[in-house]
């Protein structure tokens, strides 16, 4: 079974016109796998509600303990793209786990997204790549000790030291 926590970010963002903004709503990841055919077995579990920029490093500990607690070896982490990797270094040390963190560049209600495919590119990781901690975004996989988010263009990439 893969388990798959959810913490906000864009991936699950409500966008109300009349507000003329963005706010972490209910993930819609659910009906999204449901959608897709989706064959594993897998449970969704809300760790947080939150954009990542607003997220503390007792967030991030808190995230930590839940997957740590976790029965599955399997887990995959819907995270806000913009502290994703610091997330990720978080979670480094966690035994007997392959541990996946996506997100989105455009909300999952989004007509033009790549929630799904993210997601989709995570769960495929997590049942194929062995225990550790790994970014999936923008079709490649990624380890959070050396990537960056290249706002500029959008992306995820390997850091160069």
């Amino acid at each position: 079974m893969i388990e798959i926590f959810t913490t906000g970010g864009t991936i699950d963002k409500i966008y109300f016109d009349a507000k003329s903004d963005f706010q972490v709503g209910d993930s819609p990841l659910n009906d999204l796998l449901q959608e897709a055919n989706l064959t594993v077995t897998f449970k969704i579990s809300e760790i947080l509600r939150k954009d990542s920029l607003e997220m503390t490093n007792e967030d991030r500990a808190h995230i930590r303990e839940r997957v740590a607690a976790s029965a599955s070896q399997h887990i995959v982490i819907t995270h806000g793209t913009d502290t994703m990797v610091e997330t990720g270094k978080a979670l480094a040390g966690i035994p007997a786990k392959t541990i996946v963190l996506t997100g989105a560049m455009q909300p999952a209600r989004f007509r033009a997204t790549d929630a799904l495919f993210n997601v989709a590119a995570a769960i495929t990781a997590a049942q194929t790549l062995p225990p550790g901690v790994y970014i999936a975004m923008n079709g490649q996989i990624f380890d959070p000790q050396a990537t960056r988010k290249n706002v500029a263009k959008n992306r995820f990439e390997p850091e160069i030291f």
